[in-house]
């Protein structure tokens, strides 16, 4: 194995499985060498795709290590202790000293995470709010209440104290929160006007979607109500959410055969139904590159106050120019 350097442990390191390791989990084999890292933060590390056995990832720290096997761990340089705060700019709707509310842009991640540590969300709140920040968790850092997925714009509230942090969560956990937003589908959903409901957990085949699931998922309600057709081949959607699971809109849409138009993730090929669309209108929904949904209102109870506080923002410049473009026939 490399040796370990004094003053950075981090970097590729590589070992092999010896006849007294084989038979036990990777994680507990990689444990034993790296005594400067818990056993969650190897966990942590092999979830996130730094491990690797004879150069195939491997993600499953529970996974038999087999003899002669080479195992190679990339441990990253550390990261401060809490996100720094950075100079970006946000459309800021309200705030006092309770908490923040705010326009999302499309492209902004929320919260660090691998790949993702700096220019995020969290960052420009840190840097926004300063000392305003009472502190989360014994840092003085924001509390990220709901997330909204990197594309997706619209309207996030974010607590400042913990007090706050804790009642609003509680709020969105006992569906007290009221949020609708707008998306763009293909095809028109029928009838105009109803529910989509199934269990949301991870999809088998593929970690990184969600999908509607049997058995080990959570309950989810999507309402709909269709605003504009187009033709028959697209549709402005209003949707309301009565739960809030991860990509709960896209997964419930594309389930019932309605994905999002210029979803990454949920639509894999070109509908069928996009050849009815005009030219002009097909190319434009064909070309836009995130999925058209914006979080277009949100109302709660003020934790502080206890009055109750709605928010609304119209979608972005290129949601709306795809709605005109797809308008004209």
């Amino acid at each position: 194995m490399t040796d370990l350097p004094a003053d950075a442990p981090y970097g590729r390191f590589s070992l092999t499985v010896t006849p007294d390791q084989a038979g036990q989990r990777v994680d507990r084999v990689l444990a034993g060498y790296f005594p400067f890292l818990s056993r969650s933060r190897i966990k942590s590390l092999i979830e996130a795709g730094h491990l690797s056995r004879d150069g195939s990832p491997l993600r499953e720290p529970a996974e038999t290590a087999r003899i002669g096997t080479e195992l190679s761990l990339d441990i990253p340089p550390p990261l401060p202790a809490h996100p720094e705060g950075e100079d970006i700019a946000l459309t800021i709707l309200y705030e006092d000293r309770d908490l923040i509310v705010l326009d999302k842009p499309a492209g902004l991640v929320v919260h660090p995470a691998p790949g993702n540590e700096t220019g995020t969300l969290v960052n420009a709140l840190i840097a926004h709010c300063g000392d305003s920040l009472a502190g989360i968790g014994g840092e003085r850092r924001p509390g990220i209440v709901h997330r909204l997925d990197k594309d997706t714009s619209g309207v996030m509230v974010v607590a400042k104290t913990e007090t706050v942090h804790t009642a609003l969560s509680a709020d969105f956990a006992a569906r007290r929160i009221e949020r609708s937003y707008m998306a763009l589908c293909w095809g028109v959903p029928s009838p105009t006007e109803g529910e989509y409901e199934g269990a949301i957990g991870r999809d088998r085949q593929d970690r990184k979607r969600m999908a509607l699931v049997r058995t080990g998922g959570k309950a989810a309600l999507t309402r709909y109500r269709v605003l504009q057709a187009f033709g028959i081949w697209a549709a402005l959607v209003e949707c309301r959410l009565a739960t809030g699971r991860t990509h709960q809109i896209r997964v419930h849409f594309s389930a019932h055969g309605h994905p999002l138009i210029g979803d990454p993730v949920y639509l894999r090929r070109i509908p069928a139904i996009a050849r009815l669309a005009p030219p002009a209108s097909k190319e434009a929904a064909l070309d836009f590159p995130r999925q058209a949904l914006h979080a277009a209102r949100l109302g709660f109870l003020h934790p502080g106050t206890g009055k109750f506080m709605s928010f609304e923002t119209p979608p972005p410049e290129d949601f709306t120019n795809l709605k005109e473009e797809m308008s004209r026939l």
